[in-house]
């Protein structure tokens, strides 16, 4: 994440995109009080995540439902005397209708992204889009999260896997569950352990949807190798977004390192916290993006 100066603004929004004919075509808003096309934008609400706000914000500003997918480049620039950044995402929208003009934005429209670059106002917003059109076709997203804080191994008697998450960890499962929401899964994966089902169970409510348990996000067992494990969860992160489906998968701190390393083909600082995650988007077989959340 960038550094914010104290009295800087942080604002979010996407290119939402949708097939049109043999192409795509992206959403633009006019805003009278400025008099500009831009992409849909808005600031952060206090303590806001900014994928959260990115998606909130694109809705309200342009009745665009979407599905964020790859993280395209963060934009500074200076707005009314301070400091302002502003955090992007790709989107496929999945529902609009229902426009209604107000004082914020009062017309709506979708180009092709050629068209898009000549009509917005701004040059950061036509980079932007630049960014977006450079990207292959996402067909697959997953929300990749480590499961929540559970305590300590040792103050623990039981088996390690009927550990529960501690209230510190059921605060974080449920500030999870919205961001592993705005992928809009049709399937929650997670790893055998109790407290990975447990991140999960918020998400799992607020979607109406089963958790499946699936071994290959667990850590290693006796006589396995680390490498062993992060193996079988990159095959099965592949396998599930080759389905072209969204979904939320939850694992464990000593798999997705290597799991992300091996998909993204590279050594990369992976490592995740407990009750964090990552934004992953595909295009066929080949991971195209990792974003943390």
């Amino acid at each position: 994440m960038m550094d914010e100066e104290p009295a800087g603004i942080r604002a979010a929004g996407g290119v939402a995109w949708r097939p049109s004919g043999g192409g795509i075509e992206v959403c633009l808003v006019h805003r009278p009080r400025y008099g500009d096309w831009s992409l849909p934008k808005g600031k952060l609400e206090r303590g806001e995540h900014p994928l959260l706000a990115a998606v909130r914000e694109v809705a309200e500003e342009s009745d665009v439902q979407a599905v964020p997918q790859v993280r395209l480049p963060t934009v500074r620039y200076r707005s009314e005397g301070r400091s302002k950044v502003v955090d992007y995402w790709s989107m496929r929208a999945v529902a609009t209708g229902g426009f209604q003009p107000d004082t914020e934005v009062d017309d709506v429209c979708w180009l092709d992204v050629d068209a898009a670059v000549r009509r917005v106002s701004y040059p950061h917003d036509a980079q932007v889009l630049a960014a977006f059109a450079a990207l292959p076709a996402v067909t697959g997203t997953v929300a990749l999260v480590r499961h929540a804080h559970a305590g300590k191994r040792a103050t623990w008697s039981g088996p390690d896997t009927g550990r529960p998450l501690d209230a510190e960890g059921t605060a974080q499962a449920r500030a999870l569950a919205p961001l592993v929401a705005l992928v809009r899964p049709v399937r929650l994966l997670s790893a055998s352990p109790r407290r990975c089902v447990q991140t999960l169970e918020p998400a799992a409510a607020l979607l109406d949807l089963p958790i499946e348990v699936c071994g290959d996000f667990d850590e290693p067992q006796p006589g396995q190798q680390v490498d062993e494990c992060a193996l079988a969860a990159a095959g099965r992160l592949v396998e599930l977004a080759t389905a072209g489906e969204s979904v939320g998968v939850c694992s464990q701190g000593k798999v997705i390192p290597g799991a992300l390393a091996r998909l993204a083909g590279r050594e990369a600082d992976f490592s995740t916290a407990k009750g964090g995650g990552w934004l992953l988007a595909f295009t066929a077989d080949r991971l195209l993006a990792a974003d943390r959340l």
